[in-house]
């Protein structure tokens, strides 16, 4: 373990060692007020293990040992952080249950049980990525939790907005999530693991998806069932694993680590404006990385080391920079050190749908002004969920390569593109990203997706952000003529279009199954079977009175 630390140290570029002479306590017994026996371990070094320090709490569902107890126990315990890794209620040993998202008893009871051991003294932080993140703002947001620190990676205050984004469902993250879940801990666990991701794209693309969880672990998954049973964010099931209200009112100094194709990033972001916003000093870090991607790993922890070694040992050496680095990407980027996010005197650009698949920088004219031409025009496709347009690229959980060259979707019947003139000179755009069509459908449940690409001098289309957004009757304005207005955010973004590129817009109906596909008729997408399946005729709609468009941030 020592050798393999050293090397795993060095590749992450962390600062070197304090010790190499780590124990490692096992399986400590932590009594939860309902008196099931959570299971923990403690890392720490030698030389101090009976000293009274402060303590970092780990609460992972992924178990205690190996990546875990590398990255989270032994690399924080060689460099001078007395670590506590524990497994969540029913993973790993640990009793009772496993009740996603329903995390605060239980960290609010470990928290008690830390503070009255006698190797605890001082302040108590907490660590961790994705759903470890999740744990520290169920602790966070309870006022007795009093945390003198959070380092968050690629991860929220709630999960649902990222389970039904949009109003769909994010169908392949949540699968492949399901399998590891419920396969980890099974004899050869990551071969059954590995069985079970590769044999997930043939269970995605069968309907109905309501038993997928038997088809894909091999039995019933009961949170499955009953999440996904309550889809509304004020549903009983996902308001009580909401800990979003309160994020603001936390006082800890909070660390935020996040990828630009990471699955969470909006409502990352979401959480570090609400703090921002009430004159907290959160820290921001963005990369050009996906979940999983390792160079996200590194960063997170290199990050986190220096954030819990300010906060707990007072280690001034470890201080970071400024308040928000992003790295822009695109031709010409590189890191940026901005005061807030998004940027200070950030306004829009509104590039216009317009015709022959154009994007316009230029308001459609009315009938009557000058150069007007017609007031209003379309161009359609047909959607057909029974062969669903395909996912390609993006924020997926498990997908390290989220940017890919988009000619194969770009070239189906059931995506239409709209594409800006060559740029004459380069555009920088860093924030939120709006899009708004008015759309005329056959049928008045349909989805939409939009994908901003950059399109190089070569005419390689490649994409930067995009999102889906589910339409159904009172979900959405209508205007007069019947004609959808549709408006939603994509994914964030801090791009560079270069000179002589050209940004695009591509707008369809499905990304599956990256997000599960809409029946066209009102059914319940996890119900619904191949014979509830209906094509819908989609219209976009642009010219003056129905002004279709992309909305990108733009420096003042």
């Amino acid at each position: 373990m020592t050798l393999a630390s050293e090397i795993l140290a060095r590749r992450m570029r962390l600062p070197r060692a304090q010790t190499h002479d780590i124990v490692r306590e096992t399986n400590l017994a932590v009594a939860m007020d309902d008196g099931e026996v959570l299971l923990a371990d403690r890392w720490v070094a030698a030389a101090s293990r009976d000293r009274p320090q402060p303590t970092v709490l780990v609460r992972s569902p992924y178990g205690r040992g190996h990546v875990v107890g590398m990255l989270y126990g032994r690399l924080l315990a060689e460099r001078g952080l007395q670590t506590v890794v524990q497994s969540v209620r029913g993973t790993f040993g640990s009793g009772g249950e496993f009740s996603p998202f329903d995390e605060r008893a239980d960290g609010l009871a470990t928290l008690r049980w830390i503070r009255a051991q006698p190797w605890s003294a001082g302040p108590v932080a907490t660590f961790g990525a994705s759903y470890l993140g999740l744990v520290q703002w169920a602790m966070a947001t309870a006022p007795e939790s009093e945390l003198a620190a959070l380092a968050v990676q690629v991860s929220a205050s709630q999960f649902h907005d990222q389970t039904f984004p949009g109003g769909s469902l994010s169908l392949q993250t949540v699968a492949s999530w399901m399998v590891i879940i419920a396969t980890q801990e099974r004899r050869l666990g990551g071969v059954a693991t590995g069985r079970g991701l590769r044999g997930l794209p043939d269970q995605l693309a069968r309907l109905p998806l309501a038993d997928l969880d038997e088809r894909a672990t091999g039995r019933a998954v009961g949170w499955f069932r009953e999440g996904f049973g309550e889809t509304g964010r004020e549903s009983a099931y996902w308001s009580a694993r909401d800990f979003s209200p309160a994020v603001a009112e936390v006082s800890a100094p909070v660390s935020f680590v996040g990828g630009w194709y990471d699955i969470f990033l909006p409502w990352m972001l979401a959480d570090f404006e609400r703090l921002q916003d009430a004159g907290r000093a959160p820290r921001l870090l963005i990369g050009p990385w996906s979940h999983t991607s390792p160079g996200l790993t590194a960063a997170a922890e290199r990050e986190g080391l220096a954030w819990l070694r300010r906060h707990l040992l007072g280690d001034g050496r470890s201080a970071v920079s400024g308040p928000v680095r992003v790295v822009v990407t695109g031709e010409g980027g590189g890191w940026r050190d901005l005061s807030r996010w998004p940027p200070s005197g950030t306004g829009e650009r509104r590039l216009y749908v317009a015709g022959d698949g154009r994007l316009s920088d230029r308001a459609p004219a009315r009938a009557g002004e000058a150069g007007a031409g017609a007031t209003s025009a379309s161009q359609g496709y047909r959607y057909d969920p029974r062969d669903p347009t395909p996912s390609l690229g993006g924020p997926v959980l498990l997908d390290r390569n989220p940017v890919v060259d988009n000619a194969a979707l770009e070239a189906r019947a059931d995506v239409l593109v709209f594409t800006g003139p060559s740029l004459t000179v380069a555009a920088e755009a860093i924030g939120h990203v709006g899009v708004e069509i008015h759309a005329r459908t056959s049928r008045p449940w349909f989805d939409l997706f939009a994908r901003v690409c950059d399109v190089d001098r070569a005419g390689v289309s490649r994409n930067v952000c995009d999102a889906l957004v589910s339409v159904a009757p009172g979900r959405f304005g209508q205007d007069a003529d019947g004609a959808w207005r549709v408006t939603w955010s994509l994914w964030p973004l801090a791009h560079r279009f270069a000179a002589g590129h050209r940004i695009r817009l591509l707008v369809g109906s499905g990304a599956h199954p990256r997000y599960a596909r809409n029946p066209g008729t009102g059914a319940d997408p996890l119900r619904a079977g191949v014979d509830e399946m209906r094509a819908v005729d989609v219209e976009i709609l642009h010219g003056a009175e129905h002004p279709s468009a992309l909305v990108l941030p733009a420096s003042g």
